[in-house]
């Protein structure tokens, strides 16, 4: 009786373990982008062209881990001014933080769907914790790669001031919208 208890065990370990798989984020495909408000007047929008990173997804077990790195100096406002700007000392001060992570804690399923990560975003060495909701979650088997393609869009709000981004307050909100579409290819 024990042998099949422990077979039986075994097996169902296997099974889970087998649909946990690995995914690099496609770096063409993952574009992290933000919005705050410039005096009421209009709403500024900006993304980060360079990022990496991979996911660990078991949609079996309903659990999975994220890792993001944004390289700072890749922020794209569509003004080389604002972007120049936007990289000095005041504001992203890219020479002492070329980086930007985001590490997840902990998913959230709905059913079977993804819904929410909740992690920690580390933004000017600062590190607090950033919820993001899954607003869409979909894997297909990409017909150019011949392997498993996840993506999802995600949505999160913060307060920049938390982290020490001042530049500019009040005048430019405090509150930071972000959108991140996001595809990661299976990994071999």
């Amino acid at each position: 009786m024990k042998a099949q208890i422990l077979i039986a065990t075994l097996l169902a370990a296997s099974a889970t373990s087998a649909m946990a798989a690995t995914y690099n984020l496609d770096p063409t495909h993952t574009f992290p982008s933000f919005e705050a408000d410039h005096m009421g007047l209009s709403v500024w929008r900006g993304k980060f062209n360079k990022t990496s990173g991979t996911v660990n997804l078991d949609r079996a077990a309903k659990t999975g881990s994220l890792e993001v790195k944004i390289e700072a100096d890749s922020i794209d406002f569509g003004l080389d001014a604002m972007n120049k700007h936007a990289k000095d000392d005041v504001m992203f001060n890219v020479a002492k933080f070329p980086t930007i992570t985001y590490t997840s804690k902990s998913f959230k399923f709905d059913g079977d769907k993804l819904v929410g990560v909740d992690g920690e975003l580390t933004l000017l060495g600062v590190t607090k914790p950033v919820s993001l909701k899954i607003d869409k979650f979909k894997c297909i088997m990409h017909p150019r790669y011949k392997k498993e393609v996840c993506g999802a869009d995600a949505t999160a709000e913060f307060k920049r001031s938390d982290f020490g981004l001042n530049y500019g307050l009040p005048n430019f909100s405090p509150e930071v919208k972000l959108a991140i579409q996001i595809e990661a290819i299976k990994a071999d």
